[in-house]
């Protein structure tokens, strides 16, 4: 019997040993293809070996230095580099992962309206079927009715409008710009509802990842979204904690929609999965306020700034750069959803391939044409990840698709060095996987 509190307290998951590329191996010899990535943290594979070189060597030289006392060498470079990819960014706040990042944002946002005395603006709005972590604050502006209903009594007043999840909400007639204004435009009367003067901060993932699988905004969405915050002195906070990075193609998902938020968090792919690492980006107006008012953030964690994490960031973010891997994750993620939708795009239970770059969701129903997902009792998602792994498989697999019960779907989000014999592989062994999941 294992001591450690799994996730899962009915069975016990294998014990993985080793990393090769893009594999996992587990104590009895299998081979797992990480299509995953984990959870869109694995970019460069499980055994890159000039990321692990710097982080043997920074923990040599100095492996932490807390933050109230000292900065670092590592930190300051990781900085630099971040701040010169990030169009718009200054500053640069380093957690230990996307929650913490989060939560950072929802308190920096806050204090800068109490440091120039608009103290009155507490409200965030969040959109219905997102995610921005697990942490109280987090879960209180996410939209992931599965997650949030156990701990509802504990969570602070959170407001929701409609995602940007073209597939399951554009009307039938109507064009996906007049879809994307429609949507956006539900901001604006949420702001009036609850009163200009009292909202802080509007908060989206760029690119809607585990809850709803890989939706992307369709074009225009955000560029109403900026205008509306612009207009009402909100805050526009983008979550790239899954789908940035490189994720998507760009260092930052954001810089494709032509706009640029006042904040941005990110973390999990950041290093790679080699340490934990997370990371608030803000425009130079919001840490101005704090300079010119208070001087300090009043907020931290022991091991923010972590040297070594901070290290396998750097050597991370220098390896995709020096290896051109967002080349890579263009061709890779074009071909890759090429393929899978020429495998299973007409499948009868497939009803949508989509996603951007090395980020793609594929959405199950049970009625291609009304979208009918399937039972919920029937668990489709956590059938089709189990014989996945049987097959030498890891997707990311997930359920309440549409509404936080109904809906299932897989998200596919690979290390950036996968190959085409990679890709054939993926698309084989998931295509098998559905076909052995399907209720008879």
């Amino acid at each position: 019997m294992s001591h450690v509190f799994h996730r899962s307290l009915l069975s016990d998951p294998p014990l993985a040993v080793r990393g090769e590329g893009l594999y996992i191996i587990d104590d009895e010899g299998n081979r797992y293809l990480d299509a995953c990535g984990g959870a869109a943290v694995s970019n460069l594979g499980h055994d890159n070996a000039k990321v692990v070189e710097a982080v043997r060597r920074q923990a040599e030289t100095l492996p932490y230095a807390h933050t109230s006392f000292f900065s670092t060498q590592v930190l300051e470079e990781l900085a630099d580099l971040l701040v010169g990819q990030a169009p718009g960014m200054e500053k640069v706040l380093f957690v230990s992962g996307g929650s913490e990042a989060v939560e950072a944002a929802l308190k920096l946002s806050r204090q800068y309206f109490v440091e120039i005395g608009e103290s009155q603006r507490r409200l965030f709005i969040g959109r219905k079927q997102s995610y921005h972590g697990n942490t109280l604050g987090a879960l209180a502006v996410g939209g992931n009715q599965w997650r949030r209903r156990p701990f509802a009594p504990l969570l602070s007043e959170g407001h929701h409008i409609s995602p940007c999840f073209e597939y399951r909400w554009r009307d039938a007639g109507e064009n996906r710009e007049a879809f994307g204004i429609r949507v956006a435009n539900e901001l604006e009367t949420k702001i009036l509802e609850l009163g200009p003067d009292n909202v802080a901060g509007f908060i989206a993932e760029t690119i809607a990842g585990a809850t709803v699988g890989a939706a992307a905004a369709v074009p225009g969405y955000f560029a109403r979204i900026r205008e509306i915050c612009d207009r009402y002195g909100v805050h526009l906070i983008l979550d790239e904690v899954m789908c940035g990075t490189g994720r998507t193609g760009s260092m930052f998902a954001y810089e494709q929609e032509g706009i640029v938020p006042d904040m941005v968090t990110m973390a999990k792919g950041l290093a790679a999965g080699y340490q934990p690492i997370g990371a608030l980006l803000t425009k130079g107006y919001v840490s101005d306020s704090i300079r010119d008012g208070s001087g300090y953030f009043q907020h931290g964690h022991t091991f923010m700034g972590h040297a070594t994490a901070a290290a396998a960031a750097l050597a991370t973010l220098r390896v995709i750069r020096n290896e051109s891997l967002l080349e890579n994750v263009t061709a890779r993620g074009t071909s890759l959803r090429q393929k899978l939708q020429a495998e299973l795009g007409s499948h009868a239970h497939v009803g949508d391939v989509r996603g951007r770059g090395l980020f793609i969701g594929v959405e199950f129903v049970e009625d291609r044409i009304t979208k009918k997902p399937f039972d919920p009792d029937i668990k489709l998602h956590q059938r089709i990840k189990t014989q996945a792994m049987h097959a030498g498989l890891l997707c990311y697999a997930m359920g309440g698709t549409v509404d936080g019960r109904f809906g299932d779907h897989v998200l596919i989000a690979p290390p950036y060095t996968m190959d085409v014999t990679h890709e054939d592989e993926v698309v084989r062994k998931l295509a098998d996987a559905v076909t052995a999941a399907m209720p008879a």
